[in-house]
């Protein structure tokens, strides 16, 4: 099976999941077989131990006062066995840095999801203990978590305080100062009464959406590959294209003196008078290059 994701969604499911995705909700499927043979068979993979022993760099550890990644230390492969029989989760991060397999899954699902090519994906594993979780939290990025090892449950809730968060939270820290500008009311301290909870056993594939609250706890030491995509907003876009264009202008390029303004009100009369004649082709030309494979 070539990695797509058609291979993590069976065909009968894919338009209940494009719905979900359409509404910012959460989509399951179960039971998953041959079609991630590819990713379920890599040996680095097999095991917690298996992973521990191919692993070249530092362990992200959640520390217990929190459980999440806002409280975390970094680990030797060996410390971090230690502190994951002491209760504590782990975090593998970039892991398809070290797996040509799984990059190429990255990269494939991202084109079938039509992502832009400014999008950061990354591969994750989660190893957590018996008992253990994550602390409730938002996420800025879309997830895929594919169940390898182990039973873990996901506590989900709609996000009724921020629509399309920019950045992470989690419930009980301060929030980003940029996310205050535009939550709509003080951030719970809690997880909503609307929720609902969803069991992962390995071969179960969970999607959740930018922005939707959950919390996890495993009933069994667990083990899950995530693909993970912080994909760029028009507001990203935007940005990144006018600074490809301004950046061919000798004037842009010149040394900011903010106690002469008159300078950068000269270049905004000059900007104004450009962007009526910008179309989105020539935002999109300036982002959407991407070398083929």
């Amino acid at each position: 099976m070539q990695p797509s994701l058609a291979a993590l969604i069976p065909r009968r499911a894919i338009p209940e999941f494009l719905a979900c995705r359409a509404d910012d909700e959460p989509f399951v499927v179960h039971g998953l077989g041959e079609s991630i043979a590819p990713l379920t068979g890599l040996p680095l993979l097999a095991s917690l131990d298996d992973l521990l022993r191919s692993w070249p760099n530092p362990v992200q550890v959640h520390l217990p006062d929190i459980a999440d990644e806002a409280s975390s230390v970094d680990a030797t492969p060996a410390d971090a066995r230690k502190l994951f029989a002491a209760g504590m989760g782990l975090l593998f991060n970039d892991i398809h840095t070290l797996s040509p397999e799984l990059a190429r899954w990255l990269t494939a699902i991202r084109r079938d999801l039509e992502l832009p090519a400014l999008t950061h994906g990354r591969c994750l594993v989660y190893a957590t203990p018996a008992g253990k979780g994550t602390a409730p939290h938002f996420d800025q990025n879309i997830n895929f978590v594919l169940q390898l090892h182990g039973t873990k449950h996901w506590t989900l809730a709609a996000n009724h305080h921020v629509e399309r968060p920019l950045t992470r939270h989690t419930m009980g820290l301060a929030p980003d100062p940029e996310l205050q500008t535009y939550a709509g009311a003080p951030l719970p301290e809690q997880m909503p009464a609307d929720q609902q909870t969803i069991t992962l056993e390995p071969g179960s594939l969970l999607f959740v959406p930018r922005g939707v609250w959950h919390q996890t706890t495993a009933s069994s030491d667990a083990l899950s590959l995530n693909f993970t995509y912080s994909a760029p907003t028009w507001l990203d876009l935007l940005g990144a294209a006018l600074r490809s264009r301004l950046a061919l202008d000798r004037d842009w390029r010149a040394t900011a003196t903010p106690s002469e303004p008159e300078a950068l009100t000269t270049l905004l009369t000059r900007l104004a008078a450009e962007l009526p004649r910008w179309t989105a082709a020539d935002i999109l030309a300036s982002t959407e290059n991407e070398t083929p494979d």
